[in-house]
């Protein structure tokens, strides 16, 4: 019989004595916990994340440079393996109620500033659930993200995670595309899916064809989160265009698209998005 791995994770904040508390808070709430590495800023979180490839991470909204949300995107779309998933995420902040709003509806979890132990216990189970929920490959059920961890992202990002109100986000409306020879603008409201291979992206309507020079990576952030789900590292399917979630042979969730005979995998960080099934 096989010895589960303890489960891991890295630390980001630009405050050491913010990053010593919560460390010993987390010993005491969650001993099983190996805290590989900790981080200074946004990039190097990135960076150390990459490395270590662990399954939690707690970022600080506000840091020097690139911001907790920004590197929380950045993360969110890093090249993993078919057998591997994306961290789970929990952001760190000292005030804003927008963003605990948002925490509480959205796919992460938060921690406040200082790190309370009844707080941080609740956010410890909650991780512990949807960790075992992944290892056993089972549905995520009540703790499940309520949406994809990008659309919480857009969301902190146009609620202002600073604790000052943003500028509404602006999302394309359409798409500059290659059919052919030819240079065609799309209409976003008639995409059914993108899907990325290693230099171009497809855009699909129920008529046309199209090529982009514009990774997924990129797209999510330009178009609205409500309308257009990720869910596969390298795909973007319109929800209204979803006819049908069924599972293979395999037990992987099959995307049925209206109006196009093409099937779209859904990637197992995305499975939450179909809960139930």
């Amino acid at each position: 019989m096989n010895t589960p791995q303890a489960p891991t994770a890295v630390l980001a904040d630009d405050e050491r004595l913010m990053r010593d508390q919560l460390r010993a808070r987390l010993a005491e709430a969650w001993p099983a916990l190996q805290l590989v590495a900790e981080a200074k800023n946004g990039a190097e979180a990135v960076e150390l994340v990459a490395q270590h490839r662990p399954d939690v991470v707690f970022l600080d909204i506000r840091m020097p440079g690139m911001t907790g949300v920004e590197a929380a995107r950045q993360i969110a779309q890093m090249e993993i393996g078919d057998d591997e998933l994306l961290p789970e995420i929990v952001f760190i902040t000292a005030y804003d109620q927008y963003a605990v709003e948002a925490f509480e509806q959205g796919a992460a979890d938060y921690v406040l500033k200082p790190a309370e132990r009844e707080r941080l216990k609740v956010t410890v189970e909650r991780l512990q659930r949807r960790l075992a929920a992944r290892a056993s490959d089972a549905d995520t059920g009540s703790d499940a993200p309520a949406q994809p961890l990008q659309q919480l992202l857009h969301r902190l990002t146009a609620q202002g995670a600073g604790g000052l109100p943003a500028k509404p986000p602006s999302y394309l409306k359409w798409i500059q595309a290659s059919v052919g020879q030819a240079i065609q603008m799309i209409p976003v409201d008639e995409v059914l899916f993108f899907v990325s291979d290693e230099k171009y992206t497809r855009v699909q309507t129920a008529t046309v064809e199209a090529l982009i020079r514009k990774p997924i990576k990129e797209l999510i952030d330009e178009l609205d989160p409500e309308r257009f789900w990720q869910i596969h590292r390298s795909t973007l399917v319109a929800v209204s265009a979803i006819a049908s979630v069924t599972r293979d042979f395999r037990g992987r969730q099959i995307v049925a698209v209206k109006g196009h005979a093409q099937k779209l995998e859904v990637s197992r960080s995305y499975t939450h998005l179909f809960k139930g099934m």
